[in-house]
């Protein structure tokens, strides 16, 4: 069975049933703070829900069904093996204050089982899991005499929170479950005992593919508080992992839903799960954009960056499309593919070199290839195993926290070089000078240097040695190269280097200044070492440059021989 003929059959089957079909809302999550929105993304079904669930009106009725796109990260780790993925879509039928648990263990036991409305699965493959009972509420009898009316009770087990209760965050509804998983072996497994059963789980012999929440709880603080003004069942089955089951293969990713995105992987590598990892991070980028999430070093912007980078990282710099995604969605995921390649290629070859004479990355290497080159963590250790390497993992978050230290330190300290104050647009017009500086640089020549700046609220003020009138011609590509900056959304980050290693960067300063031991260098790029911008400065600054708004000089002007001066605006 195809996977739009999965969808198909789920929605009908509800939908017969008194439900009424809601869209997929985006998977961003509003900004605000309610309890449904913790996270940026929708991780589950329930997420939009949740006003509905805690007692509001639904304006469409008590029974609901839908198809909810979701993203998670919290097992990014475990993508690549038979059943994970980061994007997914989940199947839920929903009671809000209407039917409970009779009519949803029913319901779902024959959805999986009917022949002609249904999946038509074996029930002799089915297995439940019922929660067993704790502080917040007690063993759940209720459900597993219901279950007895389908299954026989030997393949019926309880277990304990971990596993059967549900819940999003520390606020908010919740309750205990019942989980349906379906044995996937060749041969079968039969009736299994609890101990035997969890095995199976383990090993993957059996695979969860359906979850009814009895959402009659609520959750404040990460203490259940009592109960909610009505019962609610809330129920999930993924959709790719219905495929699999349906489409009797041992992995998501021989369904159909993964097989043209497989089929463009295996074109780069010949192992399979970075095929996988390959296939599935390309696939949740492409939805990500889609909703509007653009690559950037902040919140969704950096989970959308990090997908695709790793994903180029395994295909070897490059990326793979499909002919049904939209044209903006494959000239962004190249761009950052390009970018990131580019980016990359000085931190792989000082890796190289610190390999070749060390057993282990140390924690200062390790951070060094990140602050200087641009090398995340994550694809250090990537490399290091691939030869065989540990990396001191715990050294690199203690160099790290210093970084993070010095960094807060001197934004606490008193600013100095023409700042008015520290307010938020003093900050912007401020690291706007350090895009101004290389810009000018760029058209005009490296005879170009500082020399004084004023910044306020309201506008920057630049300085700068220049023998002639800037034309409009060179203030035009000025504008356009601060403000291609300002769109390309770079990253900005500082490094604090002892003297002489500050001085070897080609970091701009003032050869008059005198200078400590330890020098703070802000620079704007993915790395110290390919960054568009770098200064030796005491901040403070954004932590990107897409924040900027669009710049526009106002003015330009002597105000000594040899010393030009620009005024500029960010609108």
């Amino acid at each position: 069975m195809k996977s739009d003929e999965i969808r198909q059959r789920f929605l009908a089957f509800f939908e017969k049933r008194g439900h009424k079909i809601i869209p997929s809302v985006s998977l961003v999550t509003p900004d605000n703070k309610s309890v449904a929105n913790q996270t940026l993304f929708n991780t589950a079904g329930m997420q939009p829900l949740v006003p509905y669930l805690m007692g509001k009106p639904h304006p469409l009725g008590k029974c609901l069904v839908n198809i909810q796109k979701c993203l998670r990260t919290v097992d990014i780790d475990e993508v690549g093996d038979a059943t994970h993925a980061t994007f997914f879509e989940m199947l839920g039928n929903w009671s809000l204050g209407d039917y409970f648990k009779e009519e949803a263990i029913k319901w779902s036991f024959e959805l999986l089982t009917d022949k002609t409305e249904g999946f038509g699965l074996d029930p002799q493959r089915l297995y439940i899991t019922i929660f067993e009972g704790d502080e917040n509420s007690p063993k759940d009898a209720e459900a597993f005499e219901i279950w007895k009316k389908y299954l026989p009770e030997n393949r019926i087990y309880f277990l304990g929170a971990k596993s059967n209760w549900w819940e999003v965050g520390d606020n908010g509804p919740c309750g205990p479950d019942t989980e349906m998983f379906y044995d996937v072996t060749e041969g079968g497994l039969g009736d299994l005992t609890k101990e035997k059963f969890l095995q199976a789980d383990e090993k993957r012999q059996v695979v969860e593919i359906w979850n009814d929440v009895f959402m009659e709880y609520e959750k404040f603080a990460g203490k259940v508080v009592g109960k909610l003004p009505q019962k609610n069942v809330d129920t999930g089955a993924g959709l790719e992992r219905l495929a699999m089951v349906l489409q009797n293969v041992d992995n998501i990713y021989e369904t159909d839903i993964f097989l043209p995105l497989m089929t463009e992987a295996k074109k780069f590598t010949v192992d399979l799960r970075s095929q996988r990892i390959i296939a599935d991070h390309f696939r949740a980028a492409a939805v990500l954009i889609a909703d509007g999430v653009q690559p950037s070093n902040t919140e969704r912007g950096y989970i959308l960056r990090r997908l695709i980078r790793k994903a180029s990282m395994k295909a070897g710099g490059k990326m793979i499309s499909l002919d049904s995604w939209p044209a903006m969605t494959k000239e962004i995921i190249q761009e950052e593919v390009d970018k990131f390649s580019q980016t990359i290629k000085q931190g792989i070859r000082e890796f190289e070199k610190i390999s070749a004479t060390q057993k282990e990355i140390s924690g200062s290497d390790a951070f060094l290839l990140f602050s200087s080159y641009g090398l995340p963590i994550d694809l250090t250790i990537e490399l290091a195993k691939g030869k065989g390497l540990g990396v001191d993992v715990k050294g690199f978050e203690v160099e790290f926290k210093k970084h993070q230290e010095l960094s807060r330190v001197g934004a606490e300290q008193k600013f100095k070089g023409g700042l008015a104050d520290e307010s938020e647009q003093v900050i912007k017009y401020h690291t706007t000078t350090h895009l101004l500086h290389q810009a000018l640089h760029e058209v005009l020549g490296n005879k170009v240097s500082q020399k004084g700046s004023n910044i306020t609220a309201e506008r920057l003020r630049f300085d700068f040695t220049h023998s002639a009138k800037m034309t409009d011609e060179e203030k035009k590509k000025v504008e356009e190269i601060v403000n291609k900056k300002i769109v390309d959304d770079l990253p900005v980050d500082k490094v604090v280097l002892p003297k002489e290693e500050a001085l070897k960067t080609g970091a701009y300063h003032s050869f008059n200044e005198k200078y400590g031991d330890e020098i703070s260098i802000y620079f704007i790029g993915e790395n110290l070492a390919n960054a568009f911008s770098k200064e030796f400065c005491g901040g403070p600054h954004v932590t990107h440059t897409g924040i900027l708004g669009k710049f526009k000089i106002i003015k330009e002007e002597a105000v000594a021989a040899g010393v030009r001066r620009i005024k500029a605006v960010l609108e």
